[in-house]
């Protein structure tokens, strides 16, 4: 088998439709249709739609990744699909696509779990400059090549709308451990919440941080949720940010019961600092507390400004290297799934057999479907 295996990824865990296409470490497309408007309405993602917009935008987004790759679906060495964790019926579309082309085409198919992709983007190199795509809603920016190889294990800290997870990654394909996880919402789904506590748009995160801009980060002490001590014994890599969220509420409806003007710009960046302070703060104790002085942040809160800003911050200080891939490859993207796909191939990994269904809650051990 190939070492530089040409693979084409496919993801649809929540609301957007990424096919990428790499040949073994090397990245030649990464197109993402996002039904992110159509979910602005409802304030939230909704299953349905989002499944929907999938079934609607996979063909184009297909298209769009063969054309920017300069490559055809018989060029393939394999092809990689997301089977989960996500949204069953989103899963779905992207499974049920991933096995029609692989029984069309005669390529094998290989299962990714979803967490793990998040890791592997960070493998990825560009060619060179790659451009968006035409069609695309999102497209690859020129991808930096200044960070180096990936070194292993590492601690990762993947924050997104859907998930919270510190994981301690000794192996990409054969020995990923799960140290934590939210027990509640997921750090953004906390952001798109606050935001609509604060009047702002969906989604939250990109709205939090532009009111944050001008705010006060110390101005209110927001709770810190499973960092006292009584918590470290059962919950010390885990998260929780329902206390904090009501905390917001309780502010914001105790200046509206005065008649006072809520302090948009100051409950945002107070907001900001705790949730960014909770989540550095555990994936640094999980550096210590494994003895690898190496982080990695992957998954699309990873854009906000502050989460980032603390990360360098305190892995400075704490003389452990940072790694973040670039933001175009933090977000959902199938980039990362291909990424994963072709360490599978290259390691002579068997393909998932035909009939893996889709799993909304895959653990992060099971980095193939099998």
């Amino acid at each position: 088998m190939t070492a530089e295996p040409l693979v084409l990824g496919i993801e649809t865990s929540c609301d957007e439709t990424g096919v990428g296409i790499v040949r073994g470490r090397t990245l030649l497309a990464n197109v993402i249709a996002s039904s992110m408007d159509e979910h602005a309405r409802y304030g939230g993602v909704v299953p349905e739609v989002a499944a929907r917009a999938h079934l609607e935008a996979i063909e184009p987004t297909l298209q769009a990744a063969l054309a920017e790759a300069g490559v055809t679906l018989d060029e393939l060495d394999a092809i990689a699909v997301t089977s989960g964790p996500g949204l069953a019926g989103a899963l779905m579309v992207g499974i049920g696509a991933a096995k029609g082309l692989a029984l069309a085409t005669g390529k094998p198919l290989y299962g990714v779990n979803h967490l793990v992709g998040h890791v592997g983007a960070d493998l990825l190199r560009p060619p060179a400059a790659v451009g968006t795509a035409a069609g695309s809603t999102a497209g690859t920016p020129a991808v930096s090549d200044d960070r180096g190889e990936l070194e292993l294990p590492t601690i990762a800290l993947l924050v997104s709308g859907g998930h919270t997870s510190l994981l301690l990654v000794r192996d990409l394909i054969d020995d990923v451990e799960l140290l934590g996880e939210t027990i509640d919402d997921a750090a953004g789904e906390a952001f798109d919440k606050v935001a609509r506590l604060l009047g702002l748009q969906y989604p939250g995160g990109p709205q939090i941080d532009r009111a944050a801009a001008t705010g006060d980060p110390r101005a209110i002490r927001f709770p810190r949720g499973l960092t006292a001590p009584k918590d470290r014994e059962r919950h010390r890599f885990d998260f929780s940010f329902s206390g904090l969220k009501t905390a917001v509420a309780r502010t914001v409806e105790a200046a509206r019961d005065r008649g006072d003007e809520v302090p948009t710009a100051d409950v945002a960046a107070s907001f900001r600092e705790a949730v960014a302070d909770v989540l550095i703060t555990k994936a640094l104790d999980a550096c210590a507390e494994h003895g690898v002085p190496r982080l990695l942040l992957g998954g699309g809160v990873v854009a906000n400004a502050r989460i980032r800003g603390l990360a360098e911050e305190r892995c400075a200080a704490a003389g452990v290297a940072l790694r973040i891939p670039p933001l175009s490859l933090c977000t959902d993207n199938g980039a990362m799934i291909a990424s994963v796909g072709a360490q599978l191939v290259a390691a002579g990994r068997a393909p998932s057999p035909l009939d893996f269904a889709a799993d909304s809650t895959l653990p992060v051990t099971e980095v193939q479907a099998v």
